[in-house]
Formats: structure tokens, sequence, C-alpha cells
């Protein structure tokens, strides 16, 4: 395994992402144009639509195309060392962007210029999770402003407990209203400290969407979520309909006693993400 081939393959990771919805987000949309109302299914036909034509031309799902988060699994004994890792989903963003070609979103804060490349101070987001063994997995995630515009960080009295916690998240939908292009998914971190609320919940996004948590409490705590959020009515981009959110998914950690911390991170309809696995002298990329 080499740097150069590794390069290679996340930017064909980052264009699936950027321009392949994964099976499991199509596959949901499908299934709520069937039980959507007419105005919704309105709005959900040319969802479809958009994903149809964004595949065939291999082309942006959406102008927005986000700044990118990678969250890196990789072994003790890999070949390549985190810093080279780094430097290759550095050297990938730059190549996605000229090659694909993606907007530049990244804006320097103190001197609001945009950098051209998707690269700048602390972006990329590279997260680490180093374990035993010899392999690599990199997960893609890039997630537009819209989405990002409308998260929430809530402290929640701890007497309150899990109904505090759906409460929080309802209120955070109902605040969002249409402006992260629903139905959107919603990713929920649960626990630890503030930053680590918005972590988990933004990695709560890489989950599968058609299906709940393998903890029968969390999976009904994220089935109580979807069925009050969509009990709203915000629907298909705002305009009213069955569904507001398609699924919402957990992560937690440990809390302090005095403390119950919650974050609430909203995907757009178009979650956009893609994976790469390294073993031995196999690499897959895929959704």
């Amino acid at each position: 395994m080499s740097s150069n081939l590794l390069l290679k393959k996340v930017v064909e990771a980052i264009t699936l992402a950027e321009c392949n919805l994964p099976p499991d987000v199509e596959n949901i949309i499908r299934r709520a144009y069937e039980t959507e109302t007419e105005m919704g299914k309105a709005q959900l036909k040319a969802i479809l639509e958009n994903v149809r034509i964004a595949r065939e031309m291999r082309a942006p799902i959406c102008q927005d195309t986000g700044l990118f988060s990678y969250y890196v699994e990789i072994g003790d004994d890999f070949p390549i060392r985190a810093s080279k890792i780094k430097k290759v989903l550095i050297d990938a963003t730059v190549e996605a962007t000229r090659s694909i070609p993606l907007r530049p979103n990244a804006i320097d804060v103190l001197t609001e210029k945009n950098t051209g490349n998707n690269v700048g101070q602390g972006i990329p987001d590279i997260s680490w999770d180093h374990v035993d063994g010899n392999t690599l997995r990199i997960a893609v995630l890039p997630k537009g402003g819209g989405s990002s515009y409308v998260a929430k960080l809530h402290s929640i009295p701890p007497a309150k407990g899990l109904k505090g916690v759906v409460e929080a998240v309802i209120r955070s939908v109902f605040d969002a209203g249409s402006m992260p292009c629903p139905p959107t998914f919603v990713g929920i971190g649960i626990g630890g400290t503030e930053d680590l609320a918005m972590k988990l919940a933004k990695k709560a996004l890489l989950a599968r969407m058609d299906e709940n948590s393998k903890n029968e409490e969390l999976a009904k705590l994220e089935r109580e979520i979807v069925d009050k959020a969509n009990s709203l009515g915000i629907g298909p981009m705002g305009l009213g309909g069955r569904w507001t959110i398609f699924n919402a998914r957990i992560e937690w950690a440990s809390r302090h006693p005095a403390t119950l911390l919650t974050g609430v991170c909203f995907s757009c309809w178009a979650l956009r993400k893609a994976f790469v696995e390294v073993s031995g002298d196999e690499i897959r990329v895929y959704q």
C-alpha cells in the first residue's frame, strides 16, 4: 500500500460521496415517496430525479458540496504513518475539488477570503481512532452549510433524563423548520462533555439510516423521535407533509452527574458519505 494509491482511492470515495447517494439513504427516500402527501410527493420526486441525474452525469448532488470531515480508524501496525495519512486526506481534498469539480467552501474567518481548495485552518476536520492490527478505515463525510447552521447543543437538567433529550431534539427540529432542506437525517450525541456531545451527534450520521440501534432502548428512543418530529408536519422542503425527518441515530457517552449534554446535528436529505477500507493488499471503496 502506497500513499499515492491511497490518495487515488480517497479521491474516488469523495467522488462517490458527492455524486451518488448511499443505497440506504436513497431507499428511505423512495419508501417515503410512497406514503407522502401530494405536495410532499412533488418535492420527493424532484429529489429522486436530482439523484438520478447526478449519478448519470457524475456531477455533485448539490451545489453546496460542503466542508469535509474524515473519520480514520487506523491499526497500530498499518504501514503508513498517521502523519502521512493526514497529508493524503488534505491532498485528496484539494485534488477532488479540482477534478470533480467541487465548490470551494473554506473561508478564512479573519480575512473573509475563500482559500479556493476546501482546505484551511482546521479544515478538513480529521478524527482519529487507533485500534489493534494493520487495517485502515476512512469515512468521508462532506456536509453542507444549511444543515450545519441549525445544529444545536442542549444542556438538559439531568433530572429530566431521556425524556428531556427527546424534548430538546424535537425543539431543535421545530426551530430548524425548512432551513436544513427537509426531510432530514438527525444525528444525536448524548452525554460526555460539550465538545464530545457534538462530535458524537455528527458521527451518528455515519450510521446506516435504514435501521436503528442494536441497543433496544436506544432504538426505541430513535423511533420515538422520528414519530414526534414527523407529527410537526413541516414536511419536505417545509411545504407540509408526513416526512419531516427520515431517521434519527444516537451515539452516547457517560455523563457527569451535573450534566446531560445533548448535541443535535442535522443532515439535509442529501446525506453524503463514503468509505475506504484497507486490509492487507485489498482496498475497497463503498457506500
